[in-house]
């Protein structure tokens, strides 16, 4: 999956079997229904179709990550609060980013972790909200192993 270094926390590649397969709800929101090919995990994922649009049986690779720092906490011995202070920098809204993760995605969405389901069992279940976009990822619990609840995490995607 990812080294230690690296701020990756988990990352695949997934194809969409469905979207919006209990109808439309919002203009400019869809609904995936996906599955990876690496891991064997499905996926449900709320994402803005007009920035991102996406289509039944298209592949896309995923990551989720701890920051968008090439390094992310821990990395390179610096502390959380240290690289905090430089996701800070990496992106900013007037183009001048320090080359951050995103600069390899298409598709970037800010969120937490609120929740898990089935903790003691192999399969498990991770939700994540992005600002209301809503995300379920459901798998063996030894892929998510570096998805904490309470977290905060960046979803990043690229065709």
């Amino acid at each position: 999956m990812s080294n230690a270094a690296s701020s990756i926390i988990f990352d695949d590649i997934f194809t969409i079997n469905a979207i919006d397969k209990e109808g439309k709800k919002f203009d400019r929101v869809s609904r995936l229904y996906a599955h990876s090919k690496n891991y064997d995990m499905d996926m449900t994922l709320d994402y803005n179709l007009e920035l991102f649009p996406l289509q039944k049986d298209q592949s896309f690779a995923l990551a989720l990550a701890s920051s968008l720092s090439r390094t992310g906490p821990g990395g390179a011995g610096i502390s959380a609060e240290e690289a905090a202070e430089a996701d800070r920098d990496v992106w900013r809204p007037d183009g001048k980013s320090k080359g951050g993760l995103h600069d390899e995605y298409d598709y970037v969405m800010f969120g937490k972790v609120y929740k898990f389901d089935g903790e003691s069992g192999e399969v498990v279940t991770a939700y994540a909200s992005f600002g209301g976009l809503l995300m379920a990822l459901t798998g063996s619990y030894r892929h998510m192993t570096s998805i904490v609840l309470g977290d905060n995490i960046y979803l990043l995607m690229r065709k």
